[in-house]
Parts: C-alpha cells; sequence; structure tokens
C-alpha cells in the first residue's frame, strides 16, 4: 500500500460505492490488522496503487424480488450492488447485521438508491435484536426470488440453507485472504461441493458463487 512495499501483500477490499462522473470510489472496511490500520492513516492528498477488478462479480437479474443479507462489512459489495439491481426494475431490500448501532453506517446509502433496508444487532441497540439469520428467517420466502448475500461464512451458511429449504435462487461473495490475486499462488483454493477432485481458486474463479455449490 506505500512506497516501501510494507506490508508487502495487498488487502483485497470490495467497492462500496462508485460515482461514474468523477471516478471516485468509495471503500468500506474494518481496521483489523496491520494492513487496515496503515490504510486508515492515509490522508486525501496520498495516492494508493490499487489492482483490479480481479475475479467474477455477481450476475445481475432483472425484474425481480431480491434479498440481499450482509453482515459486518460485508455489507461493502452489496451497497453497489443494490444500486445497479435497483436500476433493472427489481423490488430489493437489505438485512445488514451488526454487533451494534456503531457498527451500523450504511441505510441512508441504501434509502438512498431505493433499497429498503432493515438492520439486526446482537446487543439490541438499532433494529432487531439478534442475529441477521433469525431476522431473515421471519421474511417470507414467497417474497423472494433470488438472493444475495456477503459477511461471515457461518451466516452465509444459514442462508444458503434457508435458500436451498424454499427453493430460491442466490449468490454469495466469499471473503477471503487473498496473496496474488490472480490465482498463480493457490493460497486461496477452495474446493466446491461440486467439484470432485478440482479446486477452485477464489481470486479468479470467484469471489462470487451461486450459493448452492460452496462447501461450508
Amino acid at each position: 500500500m506505500g512506497d516501501d512495499r510494507d506490508p508487502l501483500l495487498r488487502r483485497p477490499l470490495s467497492l462500496y460505492d462508485v460515482d461514474s462522473d468523477t471516478g471516485q470510489i468509495t471503500l468500506l472496511y474494518k481496521i483489523v490488522g496491520r494492513g487496515t490500520r496503515i490504510l486508515s492513516l492515509y490522508g486525501s492528498d496520498q495516492i494508493i496503487d490499487v489492482m483490479g477488478p480481479l475475479g467474477q462479480g455477481f450476475n445481475l437479474v432483472e425484474g425481480r424480488r431480491i434479498m440481499m443479507v450482509g453482515g459486518g462489512v460485508g455489507i461493502a459489495p452489496l451497497l453497489f450492488l443494490g444500486r445497479e439491481l435497483a436500476s433493472r426494475y427489481n423490488q430489493v431490500f437489505v438485512l445488514h447485521g451488526a454487533g451494534n448501532s456503531d457498527e451500523i453506517c450504511s441505510q441512508t446509502r441504501f434509502n438512498n438508491i431505493g433499497v429498503d433496508y432493515m438492520a439486526a444487532t446482537m446487543d439490541g441497540s438499532t433494529g432487531f435484536k439478534g442475529l441477521v439469520t433469525d431476522m431473515m428467517r421471519i421474511i417470507d420466502p414467497l417474497s423472494i426470488d433470488h438472493i444475495y448475500t456477503c459477511g461471515p461464512e457461518p451466516m452465509m451458511a444459514e442462508v444458503a440453507a434457508y435458500a436451498a429449504r424454499h427453493g430460491i435462487s442466490g449468490q454469495l461473495s466469499l471473503e477471503e485472504h487473498l496473496a496474488c490475486g490472480v490465482g498463480a499462488c493457490l493460497g486461496c483454493a477452495r474446493k466446491l461441493k461440486e467439484t470432485d477432485e478440482a479446486y477452485v481458486k477464489i481470486c479468479k474463479d470467484g469471489p462470487v458463487f451461486p450459493l448452492e455449490v460452496v462447501k461450508f
């Protein structure tokens, strides 16, 4: 990220929002280690080298009733996705799970693009009290045609199970530490349900996959 190449490896981040008129991109991340801490110290006059886009993104559907489920900073790719979906005659709502109200930061942005936003916090400080997957279970599955999700794997496993149980199609974006970003180092190799021998590379073949093919 810096001129001294320390840390050496890049940090994989999803696009939170894009302004096509100005060419400005917005990133949403949580400071969890050395790399994101250094990134948080950069000022507006400093240049950051970015490599991308990488891998395979979401397939966009049209004219459908869409539920998006995000956990923590896994909400990041769902804002830009929601903007694109809303422009394609979809009815879109998003469920966002977080630990507390301090981690809820996206409601206004989603509402501004025509996406209904519902929050779930573990301490009940904002919205539904409990897990976002608990809130998901009270949603009528007959009101959903397609699901998009990103966040912690236990959460996405619950979303995938919900979709399978009710016969709903969907896609997920895996969050993983990446090294090279182009599929050369095999650091993000992962086996899917439908592959007996071969492994996919999340950075190149993903990070987006159909809900039903990911093995948790």
